[in-house]
């Protein structure tokens, strides 16, 4: 079956396909060539959703019980089960990341369905001890709609993730998936309504974000809103949020390290360090993009890691090579800035280029990339490149180590490599970050896991039964009770 749709894809509004004064492309990064023509949402479709969203909220969705809402959302997770291998092409073809990446998403994704499918009948209220004759309760309520602003780099996962707790708490989404990566968010609408879900409790409006995402984040209709990107539009949706008066979770990036004391398992640790870094061609906002080494193993370390970058498989997404392009000629320009900008004093073990290839010519392809000696105060050492481009930093002691993890503007997540286990469990206290992994790093989706960052990370948490706990507002109830 082809994964390439023949035609417009329209937005999901209200449970119907609704068309938009314009279209735009999407294209294929592993080749440059147009791959769709999506609706081009605006304000006013912005404003249609919105409005689907609220009617079944206030007639439907909010007076479903949690035993329902939970069947639905297991049949959504069931039905991506289903359609997987599509899914998972399709997200190949949109995003260009390998197809085994792309497989390992789209399970996330019904993962997501069915855990908060599981974990929603959990969500109880409290009884609040009081005067004896007064009886006080709280209850556990939706805030009403949502408004989710989605990143190209994991569109069916962060979809998922975000839309499957609200809507397991009772509340009506609008999402805005981004613009260089549509498909698979129109694509989980339809299986929505066909598991069940209510026409217009999960609404999907593409579209450009200067205007779809500007108008969602503004919209006076929405009563919470999620996003997930940079820092600089962070701002921006923050500012809108506040302008209404409406809470907002934020998942802004990072500059992660990988902590690797003299007594690590190299062996070990040296792939999973390169994975962390060319996962999704570095895509990821907990990339782990800085490795801090200790001195006495900063030169044999940094060996095996580039021995394993010079080996790593470029191509096509769906030839499923370990890395795969970025998604777009502007992504690659700006990595390829970075490289080019990196000062005299680092050492270029491995990269630094797009491939040779000729092959690969059409795509927006980046070689894994390794600059050793970087200083922590540098561009390279501070900014996200969100690319495959790891930077080494030696280091002589652990206060050294832990100033060093601490010192950009991030904290997403950190891994810490050692055979001390009192000491790592020091060091992961000592580390702000909003994950620590010990000899090991990130959790291949981890739903259960709550995840957000500290400071401009983001705030906030996604994942776990804090994300559903995120999507409720508490209402306190007191009851004069009879006397006898």
């Amino acid at each position: 079956m082809s994964t390439i749709p023949a035609e417009v894809r329209n937005a999901m509004i209200g449970g119907e396909p609704v068309a938009a004064a314009a279209t735009f492309a999407v294209v294929n990064p592993s080749t440059g060539e147009p791959l769709a023509e999506v609706a081009r949402c605006g304000a006013t479709e912005i404003d249609q959703a919105v409005a689907a969203a609220r009617h079944t909220f206030e007639t439907a969705w909010r007076k479903t019980t949690a035993v329902e809402r939970a069947r639905i959302l297991r049949r959504i997770g069931a039905l991506i089960e289903r359609d997987s291998e599509e899914l998972a092409r399709l997200e190949t073809l949109d995003t260009g990341k390998p197809l085994s990446q792309g497989r390992a998403d789209v399970r996330v994704a019904a993962r997501y369905f069915e855990y908060y499918a599981d974990t929603v009948e959990a969500l109880f209220g409290d009884t609040v001890p009081g005067p004896s004759d007064v009886l006080i309760y709280t209850l556990n309520e939706p805030f009403g709609v949502t408004g989710h602003i989605i990143p190209w780099n994991y569109p069916i996962q962060i979809s998922s993730r975000t839309a499957a707790p609200a809507l397991a708490a009772g509340n009506c989404c609008v999402l805005k998936p981004a613009e260089e990566a549509p498909l698979t968010s129109l694509r989980l609408a339809e299986l929505a309504l066909e598991a069940g879900l209510p026409p217009g409790a999960l609404n999907v409006v593409p579209g450009l974000g200067e205007e779809a995402g500007a108008a969602l984040a503004a919209h006076r209709g929405i009563d919470h809103l999620a996003f997930t990107g940079s820092v600089e539009v962070g701002r921006i949706v923050s500012r809108a949020a506040a302008e209404n008066v409406i809470p907002v979770t934020l998942e802004l990036g990072g500059k992660s390290p990988n902590l690797v004391l003299a007594d690590a398992d190299l062996e070990a640790a040296a792939p999973v360090i390169v994975n962390s870094i060319i996962q999704n061609a570095g895509q990821t906002c907990s990339a782990g993009s800085r490795l801090l080494v200790a001195e006495p193993i900063h030169e044999r370390l940094v060996e095996l890691v580039s021995e394993r970058m010079k080996t790593i498989s470029i191509g096509p997404g769906l030839d499923d090579p370990q890395l795969g392009p970025l998604i777009s000629a502007a992504q690659r320009d700006r990595v390829r800035g970075f490289v080019e900008s990196v000062g005299s004093g680092v050492h270029l073990v491995c990269g630094g280029s797009p491939p040779a290839d000729e092959k690969l010519r059409g795509g927006y392809f980046f070689q894994p990339t390794l600059f050793d000696g970087v200083a922590p105060e540098s561009k390279l050492g501070q900014e996200e490149v969100f690319g495959p481009v790891l930077a080494v930093t030696p280091f002589s002691d652990l206060e050294q180590a832990v100033r060093l993890a601490n010192a950009t503007d991030y904290g997403l997540i950190a891994a810490i490599w050692t055979t001390d286990v009192g000491r790592a469990h020091w060091l992961a206290r000592e580390v702000r970050a909003g994950q620590v992994y010990i000899n090991t790093y990130g959790a291949g989706g981890g739903v259960e896991l709550p995840f957000g960052g500290f400071k401009r990370s983001g705030h906030g948490r996604e994942k776990g039964f804090e994300a559903l706990r995120a999507y409720t507002q508490t209402k306190t109830i007191a009851v004069k009770l009879a006397g006898g």
